[in-house]
């Protein structure tokens, strides 16, 4: 796998499959999971990540910080991620946010991208640990989106 490979301008293979799991599957995404990885990168977090950097007028630019995308079924066990998770697929993303209000304006963003694109997608949480952390849960399938949301306390 060729972790340097760009999904689109500013992410590539490897930040959207790393992982703190060491496993023996080694965490490849088939090639229709580097397909929903891309769409979600070209057509969604790149809009996420201008729009952000032009509303809040971050300079230099913010970078958008992954913390879990692709997810083989191995670690995906590890992560206690839900058997039928968007993240085996490679259609789901969580996103670091540095706190609450981040989480609220990614959130806002991306409805305003789907309601501007007329795309749909099919989950968007802000969820939060145990220990006060919150990230975005972002998934987009490639059809039969729910366009599903909320704040979830994991």
């Amino acid at each position: 796998m060729n972790k340097d490979m760009k999904l689109s301008e500013h992410f590539t293979l490897g930040e959207v499959t790393k992982t703190n799991y060491v496993t023996k599957d080694g965490n490849f995404p088939s090639s229709e999971a580097i397909e929903n990885l891309t769409n979600l990168c070209e057509n969604w977090l790149e809009d996420l990540r201008y729009s952000y950097n032009t509303l809040y007028e971050r300079q230099p630019e913010s970078p958008l910080v992954i913390n879990s995308g692709y997810r083989s079924p191995e670690v995906n066990k590890l992560a206690g991620g839900a058997p039928t998770s968007n993240h085996l697929t490679g259609c789901a993303v969580d996103i670091h946010v540095t706190g609450f209000e981040q989480a609220i304006r990614y959130a806002s963003i991306l409805l305003d991208i789907s309601d501007g694109t007329q795309r749909d997608y099919d989950e968007l949480f802000i969820e939060k640990n145990k220990s006060g952390s919150h990230w975005i849960h972002f998934a987009v399938k490639p059809k039969d989106n729910r366009r599903k949301s909320g704040f979830i306390k994991v």
